[in-house]
Order: structure tokens, then sequence, then C-alpha cells
């Protein structure tokens, strides 16, 4: 997985690609190498949606804290040592409960990272605000939509696999060129080929999880993660350009 974001005077450009009844289990490594029991699926599910639900919160508090200490974006190369480091991390301690802290960290400091990009589209914009509730309602619209397709259906995505990683690498470089030389209309492109592939990720990672091909709930809280991440940042772009009013 990989990302990156540098802020400056106009939006910024994010990109991004992958990787009890009522509490997660203490282990994520839920389910050995045979078949995979409905019970098993239905307790990974469960947990990773709480995870998800809990970082999505956290990053939302990290965000508001940047905003209210008015924090500068940290900038390119701090963004991306500081995501690589901590998905390395989760990565390394995702069959542990120390990966629970770990994606924790990783979500918090990219609220931290969010918090300014947001904060520049309410400044430079007079409808800023709006912009973002339009950006947050689409994303969240987008993610439910298609988790309760893949959720229901139970159609298998599997097949997406190698066009999303190739989408997302040719989109990641794509993105980087756009942010290093400063060109909007490859910027706008970028995100929206990543609306696209972010909305593919989601349901290739669901139909992961509903066919056992998952097995780790951090793993697929993070892989969730970083799509919503990404849908988010790539729709604000994409409204900031088309409806944003300075």
């Amino acid at each position: 997985m990989s990302l990156f974001s540098e802020h400056n005077s106009k939006p910024t450009v994010t990109v991004a690609s992958f990787g009890n009844s009522n509490t997660m289990d203490e282990s994520p490594e839920m389910f050995s190498s045979g078949a995979v029991s409905s019970t098993e699926v239905n307790k990974l599910i469960r947990n990773t949606y709480i995870l998800l639900s809990l970082t999505l919160m956290f990053t939302a508090v990290t965000a508001g804290m940047s905003m209210m200490l008015k924090l500068p974006h940290p900038g390119l190369i701090l963004t991306l040592v500081g995501y690589f480091g901590l998905l390395f991390l989760t990565n390394m301690l995702r069959n542990s409960v120390w990966g629970i802290a770990a994606i924790f960290a990783l979500t918090g400091f990219m609220g931290l990272t969010l918090g300014p990009i947001i904060s520049a589209y309410l400044t430079m914009f007079s409808n800023g605000a709006q912009l973002v509730m339009m950006a947050f309602g689409s994303t969240a619209a987008i993610f439910l939509s298609l988790s309760a397709y893949a959720l229901t259906t139970r159609k298998d995505f599997s097949f997406m696999g190698a066009f999303l990683m190739t989408g997302i690498l040719v989109a990641f470089l794509a993105g980087l060129g756009a942010v290093i030389f400063q060109i909007p209309g490859l910027a706008l492109a970028v995100s929206a080929m990543f609306v696209l592939l972010m909305s593919g990720l989601i349901l290739y990672q669901t139909s992961d999880m509903v066919h056992g091909r998952e097995t780790n709930y951090i793993m697929a809280t993070v892989t969730l993660y970083v799509s919503i991440y990404n849908l988010f940042t790539s729709l604000l772009q994409i409204f900031g350009v088309l409806g944003g009013e300075e």
C-alpha cells in the first residue's frame, strides 16, 4: 500500500493503494488454512466493521484537533515516511493486540494530515463547508452501498485484483507527477480515477472477507480505511474544482 499527500496554496491530491458478541476477538488471525465457516466469516466481518468505525472516529478527532490547533500540513516527504512506517508497523503486528494500537497510530496520523486539507477548503472557498459535507455524504453513501451489495449478493470480486493493482499503480504515478509538476488537469483526472479504483477496492476487500480469503480483521480494516480516506479526498478535490466558489 502507498500514499502521498502534498499541501500548498491549492487543494490537496491524496493517493493511496492497497493491503464475544459485542467485542472484537483478542487474536486478529482468526482462521486456519482450512475451510472457513459462516460463523467465522461473520465474526471477521463484525470485528472489521467495529474496528473500522472506531478508527474513522479517531481520525475525525485527530483531524479536528489539527484544525483547532491550526497545524500545518506535514508535506509530502513526512507524510510518506509516517504512512509507510506506521503501515509497516501495523503489518508486522497484525497478529497481536499491539496491531490494534498500531492501526490507531496510523489512522490518527492520517487524521492529522487531513485536518489541514479540510481547513484549506474552508478557507479558500466560500462554500467550503458545503463541499466538505458533500464529499463526506457521497463517501458514506458509496461505501455503505457497495459494502451492502457485496455482503448481500456474496458475489466474488476476486477477478478485480490484478486490474485494481495495476490501476492504482498507474494512478499513483500519475498523481505523483501531478503534485510535483503542479498540473491541475492531471490531478483532477487522477482524483476521478481514484474514485473508481477505491470503489472497486471496497467491493474486492468485502468479497475477500465474505469468501474467507481475508483472514485478519486488522489488515481488512486498513484496506477499507485507505479506500474511504482516498475516496473522500478524491471527491473533495473534484467538488472543489467543479463547484468551488472562491
